[in-house]
């Protein structure tokens, strides 16, 4: 079947289908990992994207329902040279095909992927449109100047958690703010023996103290941040009560929260390639990432932010920490493996800052809270 990709540009690609039967506009981005497809497939933050992956060949190794980043995806198309029907590998559950069509999830091959890189990061992302359909172009051009850049990048409402849940441990207590939270996260924290607390993307300040935490886990998410103030809102009233660590979206909330200002990117960061300098050691680390936007350098003057890590591409904020209070960001995922585990030592820091946090402001046990306030109700 013949699937087309039209961007709003007028630029048309025509290949084949090898996913859904299914029309769907989105956020035209390109993904420059050599693997990870299946990652990239269910990660939240790809919510309303068109991804196109600049490695030719996909699919080769299949999908594994272990190697998931969400319970479903929420990306809105899928672009490759070329896609592999039969997969090879021992792990393989079923093929990419198959994964696709199980979703709704539209993808087309054999169209010039290194062409529509370069047009994106000349011109930048744009929107598009995949299809299967007959639409005429002018129909499909209609279609895409119908599309709101609100209804691509408000997505949080739409991957968080509806509901507060328990992914029960015997450390300490984490409390996850979900905003497209990839289930790494979760993995990184609890195979640290943590007790994780997960709550929705608008949970309060006042709700979160209700539950106790040791620390607050601020997770990754799609689309813009200044899209949720909320969140920002909350996380300025949390500043210095408790210790937090940000991620990704998480990490540009926490810059937000903090005085500083964030901004688009022309083409965004997304791959498992990207170098990040940590300024303090000089140690240059490899970092998976997927974001379109970053932190103002400029606004950093006048808050009580330090830049702690940069981008050795672009110069871009990759980390950053609170000079008064015990909390820090970084801009890329610690918590995925594009090869090295490096960067995972950053949760034994958010541990580290927890403990000592608790050590510095020594707290009466929950359960002694919890018999102060049942006499005080009496």
């Amino acid at each position: 079947m013949q699937a087309r990709l039209l961007l709003e540009d007028g630029t048309l690609f025509t290949g084949t289908s090898f996913g859904a039967d299914v029309e769907k506009t989105g956020e035209v981005v390109f993904n420059t990992g050599i693997t990870g497809y299946q990652e990239v497939l269910s990660d939240p933050s790809y919510c309303g994207q068109i991804v196109t992956m600049t490695y030719p060949l996909i699919g080769n190794y299949g999908i594994t329902r272990d190697d998931f980043e969400s319970v479903a995806p929420s990306i809105h198309g899928f672009v490759v040279r070329r896609h592999e029907p039969v997969p090879s590998n021992w792990r393989a559950q079923y093929s990419i095909e198959d994964l696709l069509k199980e979703y709704g999830i539209p993808a087309i091959s054999g169209i010039d992927t290194r062409m529509l890189t370069r047009i994106i990061r000349q011109y930048g992302t744009m929107k598009g449109v995949l299809t299967t359909t007959n639409k005429s172009i002018e129909e499909l051009q209609e279609m895409i100047a119908h599309t709101t850049i609100h209804e691509l990048r408000d997505q949080v409402a739409k991957t968080s958690t509806q509901r507060i849940y328990n992914v029960p441990g015997s450390g300490e207590r984490i409390v996850l703010v979900d905003f497209g939270a990839k289930s790494g996260i979760v993995r990184e924290l609890t195979k640290r023996g943590c007790d994780v607390v997960v709550v929705p993307h608008n949970t309060t300040a006042d709700e979160i103290r209700k539950l106790h935490p040791d620390g607050i886990q601020l997770s990754n998410g799609p689309g813009d941040p200044k899209d949720v103030p909320y969140a920002a809102k909350m996380v300025s009233e949390l500043l210095g009560e408790y210790p937090i660590f940000g991620i990704c979206l998480g990490h540009q909330l926490f810059a937000l929260a903090c005085g500083a200002d964030t901004e688009s990117l022309k083409f965004g960061h997304r791959g498992g390639n990207h170098p990040v300098k940590e300024l303090e050691s000089g140690r240059c680390y490899i970092t998976s990432q997927n974001h379109g936007y970053t932190v103002t350098e400029a606004s950093i003057a006048g808050t009580d932010l330090e830049v702690t890590h940069i981008n050795n591409n672009d110069k871009t904020i990759e980390g950053l920490k609170h000079t008064q209070y015990p909390a820090f960001s970084v801009q890329y995922h610690p918590e995925a493996a594009p090869g090295p585990y490096d960067n995972s030592y950053l949760f034994d820091r958010f541990l580290e800052m927890i403990r000592e946090h608790k050590r510095l402001n020594p707290k009466k046990p929950r359960q002694a809270e919890l018999m102060a306030a049942a006499k005080g109700a009496l």
